[in-house]
Order: C-alpha cells, then sequence, then structure tokens
C-alpha cells in the first residue's frame, strides 16, 4: 500500500476517535434527559416536577398521565396520583442563553437553565444534584456535604438526610431513592391508618358514654333556650298551670272567675245583672222580633 500514498491509521488514533464520538453522545443524552419531561420528551418548563425515583417531569404531563394511565411510560407507572410527585424549586440561571436551535448558531451543551442556589454548579448532569421531598428545594450533592446543616440551604426549613432525592439516578442512587420511597409510602399509609382508627375510636367512646348518661332530650333543650332568651312557656307537663292556661278549659266560668271585675262580667249572660234584667241582652236582642 506504499505507492499510492495512503497510509493505515494506527490502531491508537481509531480508538481515540471511538471514545470521542462516544463521548459526544453521552453529552447530548445527558443535556436531553436534564432539559426534557421523561413522559412527553419535550422540553422542561416551569412548574418542574420530580417523582420519588429522580426523573423529571412537566406538571401538566404528569396530570395527563395521572387522568389516563395508558400514556404514562413504564418508567412513569408507579406515580398513581399526583401526590406521587413532587413541585421543584429551582434555581435559575443567569446566564443561560435558551431559544429555539436553528442550526445557525453554536448551542453549549453544558449550559443549564438551572443552578445550584449554594455554590452556583450548573444543573446539566456533570454534577449530581438532589431535593428535599418536604420543600422540594433543588440543590448539587456536592453542596449538601460540604455545608452541612439541618435546614435547607435554600428555603430554610428543618430537613433531614432521609427525605433527600438524587435526580436523574443511576444504579446505587436509583435504588437508594427507591427504598426511601418505598418507606415514605408505608409512612404516609400508616399515618392515614392511625388518624382513621383515632376518629373511629373517638366516635365510639361518644356513642358509649351517651348511652351510659344520655344528655337532655330535645324538649328539654327548647324550654331551656326559650327561657335564656326571655320566654318562659307552660309547664303543662309538670301540671303547673299558669291562669291563662286554666281559661281555656271547659269548666271555667267569667261568672266565678274572683280576678274578673263586676263591670266585665256585666258583659257576658252568665252574670247575675244579666240574668235580673227586664229587657232583652244586647248581644242576643233583635228588634224585628218585638
Amino acid at each position: 500500500m506504499g505507492c499510492d500514498g495512503g497510509t493505515i491509521p494506527k490502531r491508537d488514533e481509531l480508538v481515540r476517535t471511538k471514545k470521542k464520538s462516544e463521548q459526544k453522545d453521552k453529552v447530548s443524552e445527558l443535556a436531553f434527559l436534564w432539559r426534557h419531561c421523561s413522559i412527553s420528551q419535550t422540553q422542561l418548563r416551569d412548574p418542574v416536577v420530580a417523582c420519588g425515583l429522580g426523573r423529571l417531569y412537566n406538571k401538566d404531563a404528569v396530570i395527563l398521565g395521572v387522568l389516563d394511565k395508558s400514556t404514562l411510560p413504564e418508567s412513569a407507572k408507579h406515580i398513581k396520583s399526583i401526590k406521587d410527585v413532587k413541585e421543584l424549586s429551582l434555581t435559575p440561571n443567569p446566564s443561560f442563553v435558551g431559544g429555539i436551535n436553528k442550526g445557525d448558531a453554536y448551542i453549549d451543551h453544558q449550559s443549564s437553565p438551572y443552578v445550584c442556589p449554594v455554590i452556583g454548579l450548573e444543573m446539566n448532569g456533570k454534577f449530581k444534584f438532589c431535593f428535599y421531598w418536604s420543600c422540594g428545594c433543588v440543590v448539587s450533592e456536592r453542596a449538601v456535604k460540604e455545608v452541612k446543616s439541618n435546614v435547607c440551604h435554600k428555603c430554610g426549613k428543618p430537613v433531614s438526610e432521609s427525605e433527600l432525592v438524587i435526580l436523574n439516578a443511576t444504579l446505587e442512587d436509583l435504588g437508594s431513592n427507591k427504598v426511601k420511597m418505598e418507606a415514605r409510602t408505608a409512612r404516609l399509609k400508616a399515618e392515614k391508618k392511625k388518624k382513621k382508627d383515632e376518629v373511629k375510636q373517638e366516635s365510639e367512646s361518644a356513642a358509649t358514654i351517651n348511652k351510659i348518661a344520655p344528655g337532655p332530650s330535645s324538649k328539654t333543650v327548647a324550654a331551656k333556650t326559650s327561657e335564656k332568651n326571655g320566654m318562659k312557656r307552660p309547664a303543662v307537663g309538670l301540671g303547673l298551670q299558669t291562669s291563662d292556661f286554666k281559661k281555656t278549659k271547659g269548666d271555667y266560668s267569667v261568672a266565678t272567675d274572683p280576678g274578673a271585675s263586676s263591670v266585665y262580667k256585666s258583659l257576658f249572660t252568665t252574670s247575675k245583672q244579666a240574668k235580673n234584667q227586664s229587657r232583652a241582652h244586647w248581644i242576643t236582642y233583635n228588634p224585628f222580633y218585638n
């Protein structure tokens, strides 16, 4: 092959070229993974959410997936409701230049729309990023390890290391995320069951107390309420009859009532004066019959 002027590339050069192409593919893959929704494969936009396994989604894609489970890919089948994801509090990158890739300009795939709020690392897959499940704040793992604290580095709320979820986790980190997710789900179920049992126990205790010592009847409560409001009702059932109530009985007569005046009694035909008068009573008198 020496006469045609060509040269045979060395083996090391072939291997080096292959490594460079593989490295470019890995960078592009990471850039896509950290900038796109794991369900719809569209570009991430606020609000961004993450599941317990650390995968990133657009919130609207999760809502549609929950409503129609057939739209969820196999990697998101563990999402049963909107409670299975957490809305993230991301820190924008002031130096990031977004827009549509028209192919007429250089695109820096290492640049990311978001950064760590503590040490400024870009969230592009080159460094590990995580978030606290309780508050949703996203920080770099390096910041968590270097600046140890019992509160969130971004919002200041109390947090624990057991709440940390690694974003876009792989291998060991993915297994750790899964264990934490299952433990969190089991704890929530236990708390829900405990609360339900407490409510049931309280209702049963109240029913037992009412059975042993029944409370006042509705009539008694109504009577007490009326007395409290300044209205006194006749206690007929107790035998305490008022003078007005006695007048409604059939054996009552105005003529024998000691409390009625003589003038008032004279208005009735049962009075002594009405019985002794010579002319007809004014109520029963009719001039047409004279």
